[in-house]
């Protein structure tokens, strides 16, 4: 008789390792959450790949600096890209009086101001204005746009001008430590000035009066410009001093 075959045995395979979970797990990566609300500026085919892969971000969020927080769809109603604010909230992104003035939707906007007095007033993502979404929203958006002129105060406030001689006190780099990335940078170009902490995205300032400022989307926010004994420094209010820099 032959020898009966005996089956081999396989030692139980090992589970394969788990990939390490980031820091901020459960929350979204960071980086893919500024990237989301960066490409919907314009990008539709990245847009669309990132929603495929985590539609959630349909829905992203992020603060550009001193809480001037900008949603994805925010992004894309501020530059009038209708196929991207569409595919957003056909994804679950939450409409907004910003994406309805855009979208030209005249009642909802109508609905909202009435709903809430005032409301065409309320500065959008790095303080653009409801009337400025209207106008991005091209012929689509006409009829939200007579109607928002004719409410007479949904244009952004005129900004306090800034003399040459302002201008040119404020520029400069300034240090509150001694790290690299512990230098504000206020450049001035064309009358405009912009804030840079080394490192991060560069704010712009809108100028109350005095050579005091606040950054674009944050009206709370005060950054005052003081020059003592020829030597200028820089604070910023949130609501209390949280940096003095003086500067180099």
């Amino acid at each position: 008789m032959g020898s009966l075959a005996v089956p081999m045995a396989f030692a139980p395979q090992a589970p394969a390792p788990a990939s390490p979970a980031a820091d901020v797990f459960p929350s979204h990566p960071p980086e893919l959450v500024k990237e989301m609300v960066t490409v919907a500026h314009g990008n539709l085919k990245r847009v669309r790949e990132m929603l495929d892969a985590r539609p959630a971000l349909a829905r992203a969020a992020w603060d550009w600096g001193f809480g001037d927080w900008e949603t994805a769809l925010g992004a894309a109603s501020h530059v009038g890209n209708r196929p991207i604010a569409e595919l957003l909230i056909a994804n679950g992104a939450r409409p907004s009086l910003f994406s309805a003035t855009m979208l030209g939707q005249l009642d909802v906007v109508k609905a909202m101001v009435a709903a809430n007095p005032g409301a065409q007033r309320i500065p959008g993502p790095h303080s653009i204005s409801l009337l400025a979404h209207a106008k991005a929203g091209g012929e689509a958006a006409r009829g939200v746009l007579e109607y928002l002129t004719a409410l007479g105060d949904a244009d952004a406030p005129p900004r306090v001008p800034l003399s040459d001689e302002d201008l040119k006190a404020v520029g400069g780099t300034y240090a509150y430590g001694t790290r690299p990335n512990e230098q504000i940078v206020i450049a001035v170009d064309r009358g405009q000035v912009a804030f840079t902490r080394t490192g991060t995205m560069t704010r712009g300032l809108v100028h109350l009066g005095n050579r005091v400022f606040h950054p674009v989307g944050a009206a709370a926010v005060r950054i005052r410009f003081t020059e003592t004994s020829g030597s200028m420094t820089l604070t910023v209010h949130d609501p209390d001093v949280i940096v003095t820099a003086t500067r180099a």
